[in-house]
Parts: structure tokens; sequence; C-alpha cells
């Protein structure tokens, strides 16, 4: 099972969580109420949709992980998942990410097509830890 299939599995069972298909047309994507928050776009790559104001109050701890990539500009962050480590920083985030929503006011109009960082960024693999 990837990376990717086990936060997923772990998410799916959160209550405020549906599946459905990725608005960018790639892969699964977990929805809270009325926006999306995960994409699943390949094994290790999720995209989250933290919010404006969530990123500028993390930028500096999202910035510091070599797990994350923001994209100037983005309300979603890219978390590429190698580790358990990885998949339970995913997890802290949509539990940050769906605070942020909840606080967030409803669009005035329909929401827009999403804006996730699919094809947006690209993520190097990282080196592999050596064993001492």
């Amino acid at each position: 099972m990837t990376p990717a299939q086990q936060a997923m599995e772990r998410l799916r069972a959160w209550p405020d969580l549906t599946v459905c298909k990725a608005g960018c047309g790639t892969g699964q994507a977990l929805r809270f109420v009325r926006d999306e928050v995960v994409h699943f776009h390949t094994g290790r790559d999720v995209d989250l949709h933290l919010t404006r104001l969530a990123i500028q109050r993390f930028r500096y701890d999202l910035s510091a992980s070599t797990a994350i990539q923001l994209v100037p500009g983005s309300n979603w962050v890219t978390v590429h998942l190698d580790c358990a480590t990885d998949i339970d920083l995913l997890l802290s985030l949509v539990s940050v990410a769906l605070k942020a929503h909840q606080a967030a006011p409803p669009p005035a109009s329909a929401p827009a097509v999403s804006g996730c960082n699919f094809h947006r960024v690209t993520v190097l693999p990282r080196d592999p830890v050596a064993e001492h």
C-alpha cells in the first residue's frame, strides 16, 4: 500500500470528510462540507487546501519541512509522503485545514474551479537516510 493510500484510509474514518473525485480531474479527493480539502494525485503526492490565512500563519513552519512544497499565491500546499512521519504531518495539517475551512465565510457565489497545485509543482524524491 502506498503512503497516499495509507493516509487516505486513515482519513476516510474521519466523520467530517467524504470521498469524491478531485476537482482538478486527477485522483481522488476528500471533501469537507462545501470545499475539497485533500487531493490524492499519486502514491506519494497530496495537495492540501489549507487556505491563504492558514498558510500565512504557518508559513515559516511549512517552509522548514522537506515534505512540503509551497506555491506562491496558492491556497494549497503539496505534501510529499515518504514515510510514516510524513503521513502523520499530513493528518495534522488536515486538522488545521478543517479548522481553517470552518472559520472561512461561505463564498458569495459558486465555488471556483479547484486551484490545487497539481502540474504546478515538481516534487523530487528526498535522499534516502543513511543507516548508521
